[in-house]
């Protein structure tokens, strides 16, 4: 519900102003001193609109101005006075007022002036959001397993409630798809979806990010900054590899799921949150909560709904139609000639493990859509490393070379496992699997997976 703060030391005034808006639905505070203002301004309050009066005792309507101004730049302030000189209404403008209303006020053209600061305020919020705000159209999830028609159907039966969903599986499985497509499922479909990947952001800032900043919390913050839950106001924030998340930000999330409220970083006052929240990680997070990296409590507040989305190895029915989709669009993405399958290329994609999932099958068509000429996909341009399944085993094959095969298979998926939960890092891949870098480098000549 918006909130507006008004400013005005006449208390008939000020008690028929608040009247008025809060007939209008909207939460009202009164204020009739200017340093109250602009001290309630600099702490923190939640407020969308700032109504003053520019006369006031303490500090004038100008120092209230420039406090909500400080403190939240997107803040809109309407700026009332009985003395309605151009000159004033030039210096309050100027400053940065949204609007400007002389006395006595016009009821009507206040409330249009208070609603139109409202949806400018909502739509400045909007735009901060618009560089990652999603296509309103479903996402298309290609495949026709069982496996994938069970995650489907357990996505839209939760979708019409509210409850924290944790999409488990693999990197390149299509988490976010899924939470996508849960989103425009809901009732909160016409409202913000914000997707926050906390293994992309530092430490150092990824509480700012997610739960914004007052104006002096830290080196740099010359202004109150909105986080990710706050623009996301009544729709859905999606943590990716929440996992990653530190514990003092656990703790932060865990609020949000109890409460619905939070702090910014540096300040007092506290934040009410309407949003659902959807979160996925690549790693098991009970193994997480066993070591001691992630909180038990938040756990079960996380995992209310879990759905696993199983690896592309799992469901190998899926990769002809997969295939099919991503030769359509693909061309057409990286404005090439449409794009044909040679038999026995789509026949070496049967026998690849796809350690990397759909991702790396969409990366493998590209990069053979970019290679090939005249359209035609043959094997040599889908490059994939030469690796244990590349050729099916004879069928007079021993129990020994069935394990041979099988253990290099394994060994491979599990090096570019680690590989992709340390980011690239080798010494970090090294050290998880207890080996020494050399050892790693030459595992992953050995695969081919040196050039990951």
């Amino acid at each position: 519900m918006p909130s507006v703060l008004v400013v005005e030391d006449k208390d008939s005034l000020r008690s028929m102003l608040e009247e008025m808006l809060r007939g209008e639905g909207w939460t009202v505070l009164g204020l009739a001193n200017g340093t109250e203002a602009v001290n309630r301004l600099r702490s923190g309050e939640a407020v969308d609109v700032v109504l003053t009066d520019w006369r006031l005792p303490g500090a004038d309507g100008l120092a209230v101005l420039e406090a909500a101004r400080a403190t939240d730049p997107t803040l809109p302030v309407v700026v009332m006075t009985a003395f309605g000189s151009i000159e004033t209404a030039v210096e309050a403008m100027k400053k940065g007022a949204e609007d400007f209303i002389t006395k006595p006020v016009d009821p009507d053209l206040l409330r249009l002036l208070v609603a139109r600061a409202i949806e400018r305020r909502k739509k400045g919020r909007e735009s901060l959001l618009f560089a990652e705000a999603p296509s309103r159209q479903m996402p298309q999830i290609v495949g026709e397993s069982a496996a994938l028609r069970a995650v489907q159907a357990e996505a839209e039966r939760v979708a019409a409630t509210d409850a924290t969903v944790l999409l488990e599986g693999e990197s390149g499985t299509g988490k976010e798809l899924f939470a996508r497509a849960i989103h425009l499922l809901s009732a909160r479909r016409d409202r913000a979806f914000v997707a926050i990947n906390c293994a992309a952001i530092p430490d150092t800032l990824l509480e700012s990010e997610l739960f914004g900043h007052e104006r002096g919390a830290f080196t740099g913050a010359a202004s109150r900054r909105l986080g990710k839950f706050e623009l996301a106001e009544g729709g859905t924030v999606f943590l990716d590899e929440v996992g990653e998340l530190t514990a003092a930000t656990q703790g932060k999330l865990l609020r949000v799921l109890q409460e619905r409220s939070f702090h910014r970083v540096g300040g007092t006052a506290s934040i009410e949150v309407d949003v659902r929240i959807l979160a996925a990680s690549n790693r098991p997070l009970d193994r997480l909560v066993a070591q001691g990296a992630f909180r038990e409590d938040l756990f079960y507040r996380v995992r209310v709904f879990p759905i696993r989305i199983p690896a592309l190895r799992e469901r190998p029915e899926d990769i002809d139609p997969l295939v099919d989709w991503f030769l359509v669009h693909l061309p057409r993405e990286l404005k090439k000639k449409p794009a044909e399958l040679a038999p026995e290329a789509r026949a070496r994609l049967h026998t690849y493990d796809w350690p990397g999932n759909v991702r790396e099958l969409r990366n493998c068509l590209e990069r053979a859509i970019i290679l090939s000429e005249d359209g035609r996909i043959d094997e040599r341009h889908l490059r994939l490393q030469a690796e244990s399944a590349a050729t099916p085993l004879p069928a007079g094959a021993t129990l020994e070379e069935v394990r041979e095969r099988a253990a290099r298979s394994a060994e491979r998926v599990w090096l570019a496992r680690a590989l992709d939960r340390a980011r690239g890092d080798r010494t970090e891949a090294a050290a998880a699997l207890s080996l020494t870098p050399r050892k790693l480098e030459a595992k992953l000549r050995e695969h081919g997976l040196d050039e990951s």
